[in-house]
C-alpha cells in the first residue's frame, strides 16, 4: 500500500482555471517520455489531440477502456485513470483531478495511481487545495505547489432562463432536466448545445464545436463539464443543487459546486455563477456557499478510498479477500463494494466458474472479465450475466470470444433510427464491445473488430449529434411575441417536461398530472390574457396526458400511502375509498380528472381500475380466494363460517375469536382449509403467503381505508419483531414488542417439541436467540401458549392457550443467560 520511491513528486493544487493541466502538458512534452491519467475519456481524448499536434501522431498513444491508439514505440500516453499501466517505465507521470480519491465509486483507482504510479524523473499530482492534508500525510516527500486562479469568479445571483446572458452554461443533474432546459432554450433563445458524460467523444466534440462557433449561445450540461473540459463560458447557472449520486438524492458539496462554477471565465477573463430561477428553491445558494466558492475555501479531505490495486490472483477466494482487505494506513478507507467486485462475488457462487478458475492465469482472466464496466447502467445482476457468458467463452475451447456472437451484437446495434435516448443506449452498448475489442487476447483479430466497433460508434455518434441539433436548435430563433398582437390564441404557451407552464417566457403556473395551479409570482399586468392563453392550451395537453395514461405501462402506476391513493408518474390521479368488503375498495377520480372530456375521463378511470384489479390479484391472491370461498354456496357452511371473519380481518384471525367455528369443523373441513393454504396455529389462523412485505402493506392500506384510520407505521420488509405502539396486521403484541404471527407459531412448535413429560423443562437460552427475540418476549409467548412456570424455573404445559395477549413478566431464573440481550 505504501508509495514507491520517486526522485521528484510534485502536487500542484488549486481551484479551476489555474493552468494546472496546461502546466502538466508542458512538463509531459518536456520529457523524453510520459504518461497522464484523467478522470474522463472525453478529457483524455481532448489532451491527446493537443499532444499529437505537438509531437505528431506516431509518437503519442491514447488508452481508454473503449479506445486504444498505440503506434509502435509511442513515448507519450494519455489515459483514463483506470487504464493507466501501473508498470510503464516513463520519465514523467501526471494524475489529473486527484481529489477524486475521495469519490466512493472510483476513488480507490485515483488513490492507487497517486500512491503507486511514478515517473523515473518527475511525478505530478494535480488536484484541489482540499487534497493538501492527504498529500502531506500519504506523500510526505511531495513538494506542494499552490496555483492561484487566473481570473475572478463571482456570484451573479439568480436569473430566469429568459434573462441569462449569452455564453452561459446551464448545469442540470439528470438527462430529463438537461432535455427540459435545452427545449425551453430552443423555444425562447434559438437553441443550445448539450454536453453529458454519457455522450461519445465525437458527439460531445460536435456539440461543443457548435457552441464555440457561435451557432448557439447556450450550453446545457451535466456536471461532466466540471472535470476540466475547457470552453468559452462566461456564466454558469445551476438548474439545481441536488443530484442523485447512485445511492441517494443529496445536495452538492461546496467543492463540487466550485468545480462546476469554475468553468466560468477562462485565463484572464472573469466569470460568474448563479442559480436558474429565483433566490429560493432547489437551486438557491446559501450565503456561506457563495463566500466559500468566491474565495476558493473548501473543507479539507480527511480520507481517501483505497482498494488493493495489485490483488492476489492465486485463487478466487484469495482475490475476493484481497479486494475486501481493509487499509492499514491512517487516512485511507476501504472502498465501498464496486460493481466489478459485486459481479465477481456473483460469479464465484457458480460452481462452473470456480471449476474453471483454479489456476492463477484463469483467475486473472476472470478478474479481467469482471472489470468490464457497466456502460449500460443495468446493475450488477444483469451485468453479471453478460460477464458470465464472456468468461465462459474465455475459459473454453480456444479461449476466444466467438466472432459470430461479437459480429451479431454489433449488427444488432447498427441502426441510426430512434430518439436521443435510444441512440444513447446503443452507443453505451457499443462501448461494451469496443472495450472487449481492446483486450489483446479476447478476440482472434482484435484490431479488425476494434476498428469495426469504432466505426459503428462514429456512425451512431453522428446520428446522435444530428438528433440533438434537430431537437434543441431552432435556427429561425424565437418568435417575437409582442409583434403578434394581443390575441391569446396567437400566444405561444409552453408546458415544460417538468410541468411548468410558461407564456412569453413567464412562468404562470404548473400542470402536475392534470391539476393546474397558478404561480402566485406570475406578473399581474397581463394576467387575464396570459391565463386565457394557458386555458386554451391546457385542454389539449390534458387530453394528451390522458392518452399517455391509458397507454402507460404498469410500472408507471403505484399505490402510495400518504394519502392512500394511486399515482401515475408520481402524480396522484385517484384515491381509495371503502367498498362493500375489505377487498373491494372503490377508486375515486381526483377532481383534476373532471377537467377532461367525458370520453377521456372514462378511458383513464378504466385503465386505473384495470391496473388496480391486476395488482390486487397479484399481491393478494390468497385473500381474494378466501373472500370468494367465504361467500361461495359450494363451500361447506362450517368452512364459510370460519373464512368470513378471516377474510374480513385481512386473512388473519386470533384463534380465540374463531374458536367456536373452529371446533365445529370435521376432518374433511380441515383438509379443505389446509389445501387452501391456511395455517391453524396455537394462537392465530393465517395464510403464510399474506405475511410477505407487499401483501402486508396492501392489507394495512385496505384496512386503513375501510376504518378511515391513519395508516400505522409498518415494519421494514422482512422484519419479524418490531417495536411500535400501533397494532400491525399480521403481528401479535407482547408488551412493547410485536411479533409476526408465523414466528409466534414457530416458537410454540419448538417449545412443544422441547418438552418431554409433565415434569416440566427449562428452555435453552439459545432458543430465544435463534428466533431473534428477547427473554421477556419469549416468556410472554410461552404464557400465551398455555405454559406456566413453576419451581426452579421449570415450565409446564397445563392448559389450552388463554386467548389474550400477555404483558412481559419479570425474567425467571430460566432466562438469566438472556439478561440484557435485545432481540
Amino acid at each position: 500500500m505504501g508509495a514507491r520511491e520517486s526522485p521528484a513528486v510534485k502536487a500542484v493544487l488549486g481551484p479551476t482555471n489555474t493552468g494546472k493541466t496546461y502546466l502538466a502538458i508542458e512538463r509531459l512534452c518536456g520529457h523524453a517520455s510520459g504518461m497522464m491519467g484523467f478522470p474522463l475519456r472525453l478529457l483524455a481524448r481532448e489532451v491527446y489531440d493537443r499532444v499529437v499536434a505537438i509531437k505528431g501522431p506516431k509518437e503519442v498513444g491514447l488508452i481508454t477502456g473503449e479506445e486504444k491508439i498505440m503506434p509502435p514505440g509511442a513515448r507519450w500516453l494519455l489515459c483514463t485513470a483506470e487504464s493507466m499501466p501501473r508498470d510503464r517505465d516513463v520519465a514523467f507521470v501526471a494524475l489529473d483531478e486527484a481529489q477524486l480519491g475521495a469519490d466512493p465509486e472510483r476513488g480507490h483507482i485515483f488513490t492507487d495511481r497517486m500512491m503507486n504510479v511514478r515517473g523515473r524523473e518527475e511525478t505530478m499530482i494535480l488536484g484541489s487545495e482540499s487534497l493538501r492534508p492527504m498529500i502531506r500525510h500519504l506523500l510526505p516527500e511531495a513538494e506542494i505547489i499552490k496555483r492561484p486562479r487566473f481570473s475572478t469568479l463571482s456570484y451573479a445571483g439568480a436569473k430566469k432562463l429568459s434573462r441569462l446572458p449569452k455564453r452561459s452554461a446551464i448545469v442540470a443533474f439528470s438527462a430529463e432536466e438537461v432535455y427540459a432546459v435545452a427545449e425551453m432554450l430552443r423555444r425562447a433563445r434559438g437553441g443550445a448545445a448539450v454536453v453529458m458524460g454519457a455522450l461519445s467523444p465525437r458527439t460531445r466534440n460536435a456539440q461543443v464545436a457548435m457552441y464555440q462557433a457561435g451557432d448557439v449561445d447556450y450550453l446545457v450540461a451535466t456536471d461532466a463539464i466540471g472535470m476540466g473540459l475547457n470552453m468559452d463560458i462566461d456564466h454558469v447557472a445551476f438548474a439545481s443543487l441536488n443530484k442523485f449520486d447512485g445511492r441517494r438524492q443529496r445536495r452538492l458539496a461546496i467543492a463540487e459546486m466550485a468545480q462546476i462554477a469554475g468553468r466560468a471565465g477562462r485565463h484572464q477573463k472573469d466569470g460568474t455563477f448563479g442559480s436558474l430561477g429565483s433566490e429560493e428553491g432547489a437551486a438557491a445558494f446559501r450565503p456561506e456557499e457563495i463566500e466559500a466558492i468566491e474565495e476558493h475555501r473548501f473543507p479539507a479531505l480527511d480520507h481517501l478510498y483505497w482498494r488493493d490495486g495489485d490483488p492476489d490472483l492465486s485463487s478466487v477466494d484469495a482475490l475476493i479477500a484481497a479486494l475486501e482487505a481493509k487499509p492499514t494506513e491512517p487516512g485511507l478507507r476501504a472502498a465501498p463494494e464496486a460493481i466489478d467486485l459485486s459481479v465477481l462475488k456473483r460469479l464465484a457462487e457458480d460452481p462452473t466458474v470456480r471449476d474453471r478458475a483454479r489456476e492463477p492465469a484463469m483467475v486473472k482472466r476472470l478478474w479481467a472479465a469482471c472489470s468490464l464496466p457497466d456502460f449500460r447502467k443495468v446493475g450488477a445482476d444483469h451485468h453479471a450475466r453478460t460477464v458470465q457468458r464472456i468468461f465462459r467463452h474465455l475459459s473454453e475451447n480456444n479461449h476466444y470470444i466467438p466472432i459470430s456472437w461479437f459480429a451479431d451484437e454489433l449488427a444488432r446495434l447498427d441502426r441510426v433510427e430512434g430518439d436521443i435516448d435510444t441512440l444513447g443506449g446503443r452507443i453505451a452498448a457499443v462501448r461494451t464491445w469496443s472495450y472487449i475489442a481492446q483486450r489483446p487476447d479476447w478476440l482472434e483479430d482484435p484490431t479488425h473488430w476494434a476498428a469495426r466497433a469504432q466505426e459503428l460508434e462514429t456512425k451512431l455518434s453522428d446520428a446522435l449529434h444530428a438528433r440533438l441539433t434537430e431537437r434543441f436548435v431552432d435556427r429561425r430563433t424565437a418568435v417575437l411575441m409582442r409583434e403578434i398582437g394581443q390575441d391569446p390564441a396567437l400566444i405561444d404557451v409552453v408546458v415544460a417536461d417538468d410541468g411548468q407552464v410558461l407564456v412569453e417566457d413567464e412562468a404562470i403556473g404548473r400542470l402536475d398530472g392534470f391539476a393546474f395551479t397558478v404561480d402566485p409570482a406570475a406578473r399581474t399586468g397581463d394576467r387575464k390574457r396570459l391565463l386565457a392563453a394557458a386555458e386554451r392550451r391546457l385542454p389539449k395537453e390534458r387530453a394528451r396526458r390522458a392518452k399517455a395514461l391509458v397507454a402507460a405501462a404498469d410500472d408507471a402506476f403505484a399505490l402510495v400511502d400518504d394519502p392512500i391513493a394511486v399515482s401515475w408518474n408520481g402524480h396522484i390521479v385517484a384515491r381509495l375509498a371503502a367498498g362493500r368488503t375489505l377487498t373491494e375498495p372503490r377508486l375515486l377520480a381526483e377532481p383534476a380528472l373532471d377537467t377532461l372530456e367525458p370520453r377521456d375521463r372514462e378511458a383513464a378511470m378504466a385503465r386505473l381500475d384495470g391496473w388496480f384489479d391486476a395488482m390486487m390479484r397479484r399481491s393478494l391472491a390468497p385473500l381474494l380466494a378466501m373472500t370468494q370461498s367465504a361467500s361461495d354456496l359450494f363451500t361447506p357452511p362450517r368452512v364459510r363460517a370460519l373464512l368470513a371473519p378471516l377474510a374480513a380481518g385481512g386473512g388473519f384471525a386470533a384463534r380465540g375469536d374463531v374458536e367456536t367455528a373452529l371446533k365445529a369443523l370435521d376432518p374433511d373441513d380441515r383438509r379443505i382449509l389446509r389445501r387452501a393454504g391456511l395455517t391453524v396455529g396455537t394462537l392465530d389462523l393465517y395464510d403464510a403467503r399474506l405475511l410477505k412485505p407487499e401483501p402486508l402493506r396492501m392489507i394495512a392500506m385496505l384496512q386503513a381505508v375501510r376504518t378511515k384510520a391513519p395508516l400505522p407505521a409498518l415494519p421494514p420488509p422482512g422484519t419479524t419483531v418490531t417495536v411500535t405502539k400501533d397494532p400491525v396486521s399480521g403481528y401479535r403484541a407482547f408488551g412493547p414488542k410485536q411479533v409476526r404471527i408465523d414466528l409466534v407459531e414457530r416458537v410454540a412448535r419448538a417449545v412443544h417439541d422441547a418438552r418431554k413429560d409433565k415434569a416440566g423443562f427449562i428452555p435453552d437460552p439459545a432458543l430465544a436467540t435463534s428466533f431473534g427475540i428477547d427473554a421477556a418476549t419469549f416468556a410472554a409467548i410461552l404464557r400465551a401458549c398455555g405454559f406456566r412456570i413453576g419451581p426452579e424455573g421449570r415450565w409446564t404445559w397445563r392448559s389450552r392457550p388463554r386467548q389474550r395477549t400477555e404483558q412481559p413478566q419479570p425474567k425467571s431464573p430460566a432466562f438469566a443467560a438472556l439478561e440484557g440481550w435485545q432481540g
